[in-house]
């Protein structure tokens, strides 16, 4: 028999919950899906998009958790995995290895992720510079 007892059912639909800043980023807005709630902080699940154009982006970080995926749902986003450079663009998936050291530096005004995170409390920890980034696109 299924155990019930850790999670709950969520279903939130569109105009259920707004983007709001105060999130990770104050160049973002994070709308919740429910699922950190629903699943006892297991799991967040947020969409994110931008809120403002990329200056410094997010600083060379990593996150302690266990599993995180992004997917892109409109607009690119340019990333520093480790040395590597990687556009990210509408349909991509990207699974970030836990504590891989990454740096989001560019991104459309269109840009929009789904980003999905265990623990629902995960932390990002700034660290040294792996590499140099390249600049921003300007938005017009």
């Amino acid at each position: 028999m299924l155990d019930r007892t850790d999670t709950k059912f969520s279903h939130v639909k569109p105009g259920d919950t707004d983007y709001v800043s105060g999130g990770l980023r104050d160049f973002f807005l994070y709308r919740d899906l429910g699922v950190a709630e629903a699943t006892n902080g297991k799991v967040i699940a947020h969409l994110v998009k931008a809120n403002m154009a990329p200056e410094a982006g997010t600083g060379w970080h990593r996150h302690e958790a266990e599993f995180q995926i992004v997917i892109m749902v409109n607009g690119w986003a340019r990333f520093m995995y480790e040395d590597q450079v990687t556009l990210v663009q509408a349909g991509d998936v990207v699974h970030q290895r836990p504590g891989i050291r990454h740096y989001l530096f560019d991104y459309s005004p269109d840009m929009e992720y789904l980003e999905i995170v265990s623990p629902a409390d995960f932390k990002s920890i700034d660290v040294e510079p792996v590499c140099e980034v390249p600049p921003p696109t300007p938005w017009a």
